[in-house]
């Protein structure tokens, strides 16, 4: 699998444990939505910038 991957997965994981939490808390489904997208956003752009391959020296 990929570091990408399991960049995500484990992005998806944190995402789905903090909208629980705010579920808990009784916070409006809205802005429960509107923090996965954001956070999913964040996720994806971190993933990216992480695993991203290093362009080789030019000669």
């Amino acid at each position: 699998m990929s570091s990408f991957a399991l960049y995500l997965i484990g992005m998806i994981v944190v995402i789905g444990g903090l909208a629980y939490a705010a579920f808990l808390l009784h916070a409006p489904t809205q802005w429960i939505i509107v923090g996965v997208v954001v956070l999913l956003g964040i996720g994806i752009v971190g993933a990216v910038t992480h695993t991203r391959r290093r362009d080789p020296p030019e000669s």
